[in-house]
């Protein structure tokens, strides 16, 4: 029972940390057109505000997962913490879009830790019957700041300016910070100081099935985090809305987040996670092909971005319990694979989705993409049939029983 416990405070925790740096992630979106005119920037410039985030995050997966293994997961988090949340409160010194810029690049780098770290105590502490759930949980919570970052973001700039959001984002990051200092000496730490940094990334990428797993989380954050990413300028162009309208509606891909992950598990006991996967995917290929077809419709917006919150973290948290059987011994470099494979993509994706905007409009975006999303169901049904991950899906048709 009393580890129970200490397992579901270590979820909590690790949720808090992912709240934060998820939030702090999504919350230039709803806020998006408030920056790009106060810094006198069209839509594609201010857009790269994003990228500039995203792509150090991905990147320094690739630095922060073989750290926490050699030297200790929740040493790397815990740090790393620390100086997001001063790096988060700089961004509220940016006077111009190329100082902005910067200081989202800084706090991305030290973002990177927490979501892969996570990832990998978890897939440490939890055996494959438990794991999804688990996974799931985590992302939930994590992804509610997704959710809660369109309101909190959204409403601060509407009543201020958003400078005032980064300094609220900055002291509320210190909540998590403070928790993971107080709670330090109780949470597991297992360190390979024997482990060879580069081999596990060779054995990875040189391995069909996981090779081809970070290919299809690639292109979920391609084009996932692509679409999402410009919903705020969608609906302050279109619809007229003001930052804190912008950020209610953004707030059903947050809440549905909340609810697939809860039931993620049990959708891969019933379905298989090949399935599970593959409806995700079309979910969200089906939200980016509604707002482009009839997204002049609030309402028809809405649910669509609701439906694209769903779509993605049954998608996702199933990946990434897929992805934690391929590296027991160096669960954080596995977990970095898919952080650098998501979100790396997903500053790319955002850049592109720039391009498309500039040349072509805001509706042509979600129509490129949605049709992606439809090629990366199919490619994922045919690479997912040919390697089913069978411990996963074996271990979820027995779930442990409640002691």
């Amino acid at each position: 029972m009393k580890e129970d416990t200490l397992h579901s405070k270590i979820i909590l925790l690790l949720g808090l940390a992912g709240f934060m740096v998820v939030a702090d992630n999504w919350v230039v979106s709803p806020i998006l057109p408030v920056i790009m005119a106060d810094l006198h920037s069209d839509l594609p410039k201010a857009g790269l505000l994003i990228t500039a985030y995203m792509i150090p995050f991905g990147v320094c997966q690739i630095l922060f997962g073989p750290l926490a293994d050699r030297y200790g997961k929740k040493e790397v988090i815990t740090l790393a913490m620390i100086m997001f949340t001063l790096a988060t409160g700089l961004c509220a010194a940016g006077r111009s879009l190329a100082s902005l810029s910067l200081f989202r690049a800084v706090t991305g780098v030290f973002a990177a830790s927490v979501i892969p770290v996570s990832f990998a105590l978890i897939a440490d502490i939890f055996p494959i019957q438990q794991r999804q759930k688990a996974i799931g949980t985590f992302l939930g919570i994590a992804f509610l700041g997704q959710g809660m970052s369109m309101i909190i973001g959204g409403t601060i700039a509407h009543l201020s300016n958003w400078q005032g959001v980064f300094v609220a984002y900055a002291l509320l990051s210190l909540i998590p910070t403070a928790l993971l200092i107080r709670y330090y000496r109780q949470l597991p730490s297992t360190k390979n100081r024997g482990g060879n940094i580069l081999a596990p990334y060779l054995d990875l990428l040189t391995n069909p099935e996981s090779l081809y797993t970070y290919g299809i989380i690639l292109l979920e954050g391609l084009f996932i985090i692509g679409s999402f990413s410009y919903g705020g300028a969608y609906l302050a162009a279109v619809h007229q809305l003001n930052a804190l309208s912008i950020g209610l509606v953004m707030t059903g891909f947050g809440a549905m987040s909340v609810i697939g992950g809860r039931i993620s598990g049990k959708m891969v006991r019933r379905l298989g996670s090949r399935k599970v996967v593959v409806l995700g995917l079309a979910i969200t290929a089906g939200a980016d092909l509604l707002i482009w077809l009839m997204g002049s419709q609030i309402l028809i917006f809405s649910t669509a971005i609701a439906l694209m919150g769903f779509g993605f973290i049954t998608a996702h948290s199933t990946l990434v319990t897929r992805a934690s059987e391929f590296a027991k011994k160096a669960t954080g470099t596995a977990m970095s694979l898919v952080a650098f494979s998501f979100m790396g993509s997903g500053g790319i994706g955002t850049a592109l989705g720039g391009a498309i905007i500039r040349s072509h409009g805001l509706p042509a975006l979600y129509l490129c993409y949605g049709l992606a999303l439809s090629a990366t169901v199919l490619v994922s049904a045919v690479i997912l049939g040919k390697y089913p991950c069978r411990s996963a899906d074996t271990a979820a048709q027995y779930p442990p029983v409640n002691k």
